[in-house]
């Protein structure tokens, strides 16, 4: 029995490790354009007296002798460098230099002090003075691109350019945020000057791209963005809006100015603000751009597009990396350090009777409505949204994931009340031994548990390191992330991990001691019911927010659009770490491995995605 449960696990811990070193490779070759390109993991102290971090992406068509155009790329605020990811393939295919950053205060660049936000163009414009250093680039061909804040940070970086004794930039292309419409006395004007400038507004994007009256109130929706004074005087290179004809999207206007012929086009896809990171046709749409106006060394359709394929390969490294937790943990409970948690006498899952199901059905609706309530509601107090969006001085360095932290240790203490209710009120006068069941297993036990836990992590973001150090890449899907990390880190998660252990703990104690039975005569069900209840309230706040926002144009008042971008990870997350819980628990009877796995997780893949800001 023993033997044959090492091999059944031996062979899905031997696949996670395959799964990761396949994604490594895989994603590997195609940002590498099949070893045509090099990439360079760069770490340096800017004028600005901080350092930056970002990927630079060299093609071997870049010489001294053949200078190529390049390209500083930026993410969006709370994300990182590999965020743009869908650009610098695409764009190192067709010849570029390519320079990925992490923003200050984002991956694994310096933390941003609040009040310094615009230094340096956030990192941007220190990036463009770095890669015009370089003798294979060509400094009159130089573009800048950012995503969300990202393009504010392009944005940040054109003002500093325009002090400069020299100019660098030369063509500028806005994802998801406003251009500069206006000067300083609130008239329009053209603050690109000579420069190329393309604009990407989505037509359901959570947070710009409005036109609002006197009083603040919304006048027209982002799909309407197109008809705005704003966009047309855009369009007409800075002038009145009103002056001459409507100008269109999707077409490029050019206009001489000071002798120089420029370039403004605007693109108004129907997507939402997230999705422009990972859409083909704004992809599309920034090749062609560069395309048209830097020059590409190697032109050809815009449409033709690879990165996809390394998206499909890191997510494969998510995939083994959850693999991974289970399988590892399995593996480590037959060494001599932990052997002590392993069980041998776990009960089978049992169908309960009609009043077992009543409490276990009446607990996950309950659960779900806790969830989606206490999330809005959080996201509408001001002292929560003060240390968020650093309006306010605080100690919190990570504000984004302090906020899911506290909304999950609220529901951790919801499910600690609603599990204590069904225990007095009907489990122990059914037979329920909770004992028998693992909630008390012991001090020594428990703080094996916590030893076990802490190998588990460390182990499986080494598998993260290998990926990053090794191949320059990392395993992510879209907006779900596990990269590496500096050591500064993993004291922010330290920072968040107790109100992350509040929840998960309390979680795999839920899932496992007071819910784990037979659906249909199959545990399985069971375990598949639990992982979508888990996940059910963010799931429910999704579909309102963009049901609402598709229909009307509009989000649901008093519900933010950044609230439920967060929530698009979080979904998944509380899926799988449902799955990964009963796995273990089943091995142990414990629920508390699971519970310190989870949190530990989370919190570290957390704080490595997100905004560090410093006062």
């Amino acid at each position: 029995m023993k033997i044959g449960l090492l091999r059944r696990n031996a062979f899905w811990l031997a696949l996670s490790l395959v799964l990761c070193l396949v994604s490594a490779v895989g994603a590997s070759i195609v940002q590498t354009a099949a070893g045509t390109v090099t990439v360079k993991d760069l770490q340096w102290e800017t004028s600005s007296g901080r350092t930056l971090n970002a990927l630079l992406f060299v093609p071997d068509s870049a010489t001294a002798d053949n200078p190529a155009p390049a390209v500083v790329v930026s993410h969006g605020w709370w994300n990182n460098r590999e965020m743009q990811d869908a650009n610098y393939v695409e764009l190192t295919r067709r010849g570029f230099v390519v320079l990925s950053i992490d923003m200050y205060g984002h991956g694994n660049s310096d933390p941003l002090p609040a009040d310094e936000l615009e230094v340096g163009g956030t990192g941007l414009y220190d990036g463009v003075k770095l890669i015009a250093d370089l003798p294979y680039v060509d400094t009159s061909r130089i573009g800048v691109s950012g995503h969300s804040n990202g393009a504010r940070a392009a944005n940040f970086s054109i003002v500093i350019d325009n002090e400069a004794d020299k100019p660098l930039i030369a063509a500028v292309f806005l994802v998801d945020n406003e251009a500069m419409y206006t000067d300083a006395d609130g008239a329009y004007a053209n603050l690109y000057g000579t420069r190329d400038v393309g604009l990407v507004a989505d037509q359901y994007d959570e947070f710009f791209f409005r036109s609002y009256d006197a009083e603040g109130n919304v006048l027209t929706p982002p799909r309407e963005f197109a008809t705005t004074p704003n966009a047309q005087s855009f369009l007409k290179f800075g002038t009145d809006p009103a002056d001459g004809e409507t100008r269109d999207v999707d077409t490029v206007y050019t206009e001489s100015i000071d002798g120089e012929d420029a370039i403004r086009i605007l693109h108004t896809p129907a997507q939402t603000h997230p999705w422009g990171t990972i859409s083909k046709y704004t992809v599309a749409d920034q090749v062609e751009f560069f395309d048209t106006t830097l020059g590409a060394p190697n032109s050809f359709e815009a449409t033709s597009q690879v990165w996809q394929i390394k998206e499909f390969f890191t997510a494969l490294g998510l995939i083994g990396f959850g693999i991974f937790l289970v399988a590892f943990t399995r593996a480590l409970l037959f060494t001599r350090a932990f052997a002590g948690l392993r069980t041998t006498g776990l009960a089978a899952a049992q169908p309960v009777g009609r009043r077992g199901q009543a409490w276990f059905w009446g607990g996950l609706i309950v659960s779900t409505v806790i969830s989606a309530w206490s999330y809005v509601w959080l996201s509408q107090q001001p002292w929560l949204n003060g240390i968020v969006f650093n309006a306010v001085p605080n100690i919190v360095p990570t504000g984004s994931v302090y906020f899911i932290a506290v909304w999950a240790a609220i529901n951790g203490v919801a499910a600690i009340i609603i599990m204590a209710l069904s225990y007095y009120l009907f489990g122990k006068k059914n037979g329920v031994r909770l004992r028998e069941m693992g909630i008390f297993p012991g001090w020594m036990k428990l703080l094996q548990s916590a030893g076990l836990a802490l190998v588990v992590t460390i182990a499986a973001f080494g598998l993260v390191f290998v990926a990053d150090y090794f191949f320059k890449t990392d395993f992510r899907l879209w907006v779900i992330a596990l990269k590496w990390f500096p050591q500064d880190k993993i004291w922010y998660a330290f920072f968040v991990l107790p109100l992350f252990l509040v929840y998960f703990v309390a979680n795999s104690i839920a899932l496992n001691v007071f819910n784990r039975f037979t659906l249909g005569g199959k545990e399985w069900l069971n375990t598949a019911a639990l992982a979508l209840f888990n996940a059910l309230g963010p799931i429910v706040l999704v579909i309102a927010q963009y049901v609402t926002f598709a229909s009307s144009g509009h989000l649901i008042p008093g519900f933010a659009g950044i609230a439920s971008i967060w929530l698009f990870p979080v979904v998944v997350i509380l899926a799988v770490t449902a799955i990964i819980s009963r796995k273990i628990y089943r091995e142990t009877n414990n629920p508390y491995i699971a519970g310190f796995i989870n949190a530990a997780v989370v919190a570290m893949m957390a704080v490595s995605n997100s905004l560090v800001i410093t006062y």
